[in-house]
Formats: structure tokens, C-alpha cells, sequence
């Protein structure tokens, strides 16, 4: 059984540290979810990546934390934490709302003079796009998403349903409810209100994934986020929806394996 590590650090969440390790993973979870998300990838990276998950308040053992209600806050915060992990070459992996925080994550530690050696965005379009549908920006592609914050309890869970998210099941519970919605409904305001943050594009190379039949981000938007770094660009479909690292989670680890070996 894989041994939670790191459990000082107030943000993120380790398995079985890696003495040998080339490269070190921060995954970063989607709207709802938590650090447990990523727990079954330990077993599925080779031996040369070592992983860690972020656990944003309100989740679990953080359950009394206060929410953080700002992308680039929150990004701020948990960069201050990677600082012991930074003595080797450091990749960021975000799912939906988790891309948006680990992109700010990356753009932070660029401006410390620590970019990462690689950022993995997963079912999101690229912020500030074209296809950014969210208030205030260009309406060319209407998000599922749209006014979830706002909805009523019955209308959150059937969205995350509709998704796919393990969320929904527990959310079938009314005392589960009380719980979860209010950092659901919190994340959701976050991921509407978040505009990036101006600038030159990324130095570090991104690699997008998608689900080929995902709603929130279709292939042609996933491709946008190649006009937000300077190097490198890559984009990969696999089958599925927006949930696609759930079934075809020996893929997407193959893949990422295969990227961070394949970096400079």
C-alpha cells in the first residue's frame, strides 16, 4: 500500500518518496476534487517520476481551511510550497480547473527564475482564448459549466453526473451535501472569475489533453493553449469524455511517462 508523504506541507499530498526520481509531478485536481484523485497514478509512473497532488482546502483533513476564491492567489500559495521540491526538474499536471491553477503555478515559478521543465493541461481550453467563453471574454463557444455556481443543489450534481465526476455519486447524499457543495460551488466561482494573468507566453513546454468527445474542451480549443508558450507544443486525444483520465488512465500514464522522458 502506497505511504501518504509530505503531509506537513499544507498544500500538497505525496506517495512513496523517490530517492531516484529524475522528475518530480505535481498534479493539480478539477473543480470538486481533491489530492485523493490522483492516488491511483503512484502505481502506474515508473520509478523515475515521483508524485504529488495538491489538496485544496476544504477537501478532507483540510476540511476547516478557508477557501481561497482567487486562481492566482491560490497558485501563489501552493508555489510557495513546492520550494523543498525544486532541487530537481519539476513538471505540473492540471485537469479542468486544475490546468488554469497549475498554468498560473507556472507562470509564478517562471518569475522566480524556477520554470517548470514541463506543464500538462488536461480537459481545459487555453485562458483568454478565442474559445474562453467565460463573462467577459469572447463568446464563441458556450461552456457547459456556464451558471453552475449559481444553481440549485439538484442541477450541481446532475452537471458533475453529466461529466462524469466521482463527485456526483457522493453528492446522491444529502448530509454528503452539506460537505461538499460549498467548496463545489466556491471552485466553480473561481474557474468563471479567473482571467489570466498578462504577459509574455510560458518558456516551458505544454502539452494539452483532451477527450475526444469532451464538452467543456473539444480538441480545436485544447489546441489553443500552443499560443501561451514560447517552446515546445504538443496535444494529445484520447477516447472519452472530460472524465478520459478515469478510462484510459494506462494510456494518459504512458503518455506522460513518455513526455517526461522525451524532455530536454
Amino acid at each position: 500500500m502506497s505511504t501518504l508523504i509530505h503531509t506537513s506541507s499544507e498544500w500538497l499530498r505525496g506517495y512513496d518518496e523517490r530517492l531516484d526520481a529524475q522528475v518530480r509531478m505535481v498534479c493539480f485536481p478539477h473543480a470538486g476534487g481533491s489530492a485523493a484523485f490522483y492516488r491511483p497514478w503512484h502505481q502506474g509512473l515508473p520509478r523515475r517520476v515521483e508524485l504529488h497532488a495538491v489538496q485544496y482546502p476544504g477537501r478532507g483533513e483540510r476540511r476547516t481551511a478557508p477557501l481561497v476564491d482567487d486562481v492566482r492567489t491560490m497558485a501563489g500559495l501552493i508555489v510557495d510550497d513546492l520550494a523543498p521540491l525544486l532541487d530537481r526538474p519539476l513538471a505540473l499536471f492540471g485537469h479542468s480547473m486544475g490546468a488554469f491553477v497549475a498554468y498560473e503555478a507556472a507562470r509564478i515559478l517562471d518569475e522566480r527564475g524556477a520554470p517548470p521543465a514541463h506543464l500538462f493541461v488536461s480537459g481545459q481550453i487555453a485562458p483568454g482564448a478565442p474559445g474562453d467563453t467565460r463573462s467577459g471574454t469572447v463568446q464563441t463557444h458556450s461552456r457547459p459549466d456556464a451558471g453552475i455556481a449559481d444553481a440549485d443543489d439538484e442541477e450541481v450534481v446532475r452537471h458533475l453526473g453529466r461529466l462524469g465526476g466521482t463527485e456526483a455519486e457522493l453528492l446522491a447524499d444529502p448530509e454528503m451535501r452539506e460537505i461538499f457543495l460549498p467548496y463545489i460551488r466556491n471552485d466553480f466561482r473561481m474557474l468563471h472569475s479567473y482571467r489570466p494573468t498578462a504577459g509574455q507566453p510560458l518558456t516551458t513546454p505544454i502539452t494539452a489533453l483532451t477527450g475526444a468527445d469532451d464538452p467543456m474542451a473539444t480538441p480545436a480549443l485544447a489546441a489553443e493553449w500552443r499560443d501561451l508558450t514560447s517552446s515546445r507544443f504538443a496535444l494529445e486525444v484520447f477516447p472519452g469524455g472530460h472524465f478520459f483520465l478515469v478510462s484510459e488512465q494506462a494510456a494518459v500514464l504512458d503518455f506522460v511517462a513518455t513526455r517526461l522522458a522525451a524532455r530536454p
